[in-house]
């Protein structure tokens, strides 16, 4: 198989059951070291190629290794939007540094669909980015999770709000280690790729902008999938030139029922989780015997994320200690997501309505209660107990002696 097919679809996709991805052809790429280093933010493979005659206004993005969409043990994710960190080999392009119409201190364009986009870039000698050479230009040589690193700054492109149209180059940290600015922060910009993420339809991939949500809307692998008609203030585009990258693109989304008991306990899996309790669980649980599992749960809060959840108790017979641990699985490794202490009480959990809610019972010596455990981008949220106490008999009102 060539070393881009292999690169293109790795066994990451295997073990979620559904991701994949598409690659017309296109020249082929300089060889890959690995074609194991799939979820692994890297810099390029390549030597760097001599960079082309410098276009005016546009930044040179030089043929390199993208790391794309969001590794499942990375967060924020959305699992059922992003690859689980694939690597694509893409071939140099030119990218504007701006939106259109990359001039520094002007307003960006808004209000044009996806076509009357590709037409302006068009009358301009470019083409619309594609939505990986979007994010190849954003996450930079080193595939950080934002143009400007790892962690999270609201202040540096402005996210956390509603896309506001600000002069182009307002922002000055908000850019990439490849020098394209104001990729977040203000509207969202066409691509011209289609949305291929199992939905009905016609979509076509929009990247960048903002939301109320910044950690999650601030990041290079977020996009949305918006009808290539739309016209609205919050939508602009910029522009690329160069030889296309092809690459495409294509989740297929599984989804399952949002919460299923397992009726037959996996001994090798049980065996795992047991190995991966973490340092709380053994506290709890000490004491009281080898800890144990008896009862298994698929709980799948999106699509494309299958969560195990494990109701685990040491000391039955006697007065136990339990909880449920919740974990992933990813290529046969377990990544534990949360432990929650169900008392002595073996748990059991109820779904919501929401599939990325469910309830978790216990009991303690006050009585049953129960804890809502919710699925929030890739981690989980525990609330706090809720029980309903009997109420306290009235008191009897003091008769009134007598003169």
């Amino acid at each position: 198989m060539p070393m881009l097919r292999a690169a293109l679809c790795l066994v990451t996709a295997a073990a979620l059951g559904s991701p994949g991805c598409k690659q017309r052809e296109q020249a082929p790429p300089p060889p890959l070291a690995s074609a194991s280093a799939s979820a692994r933010r890297g810099s390029s493979i390549a030597p760097p190629e001599p960079p082309p005659e410098p276009r005016q206004g546009m930044v040179w993005i030089p043929g390199g290794a993208l790391v794309a969409g969001t590794p499942p043990d990375a967060f924020p994710r959305l699992a059922d939007e992003e690859i689980p960190g694939e690597q694509f080999i893409l071939g140099g392009f030119y990218v504007d540094v701006f939106p259109y119409p990359n001039e520094e201190g002007a307003i960006p364009l808004t209000n044009v669909s996806r076509d009357e986009a590709r037409t302006l870039c068009q009358e301009a000698g470019k083409r619309l980015c594609s939505e990986l050479e979007w994010e190849r230009a954003c996450k930079g040589p080193n595939n950080h999770a934002y143009e400007y690193g790892e962690r999270y700054r609201a202040e540096v492109c402005s996210t956390g709000s509603q896309p506001l149209l600000r002069p182009n180059g307002l922002r000055v940290g908000c850019r990439s280690d490849f020098g394209v600015r104001d990729l977040h922060g203000g509207a969202f910009q066409w691509t011209s790729s289609s949305w291929n993420r199992g939905t009905q339809g016609e979509l076509v991939t929009v990247r960048g902008g903002n939301g109320p949500h910044g950690e999650l809307v601030g990041r290079c692998s977020n996009g949305q999938g918006k009808p290539a008609a739309t016209h609205s203030a919050q939508i602009g585009f910029r522009c690329c030139a160069g030889p296309e990258n092809t690459a495409q693109v294509e989740l297929n989304i599984a989804h399952a029922r949002k919460l299923d008991a397992r009726g037959i306990i996996d001994k090798k899996l049980t065996a795992k989780l047991l190995d991966a309790l973490p340092e709380a669980a053994e506290q709890a649980l000490s004491g009281r015997g080898d800890p144990a599992i008896d009862r298994l749960w698929s709980w799948w809060p999106v699509g494309n994320d299958e969560l195990v959840a494990a109701s685990v108790c040491a000391g039955l017979g006697q007065r136990p200690a339990c909880g449920i641990l919740v974990a992933r699985q990813t290529l046969g490794k377990i990544n534990v997501l949360e432990w929650v202490p169900s008392g002595f009480w073996a748990a059991t959990l109820h779904a919501e309505f929401d599939p990325r809610d469910v309830w978790m019972v216990g009991g303690d010596e006050t009585g049953l209660y129960k804890q809502l455990i919710s699925y929030v981008w890739g981690k989980l949220r525990v609330g706090p107990k809720e029980r309903r106490l009997p109420k306290p008999p009235p008191k009897k009102k003091a008769k009134a002696k007598a003169k």
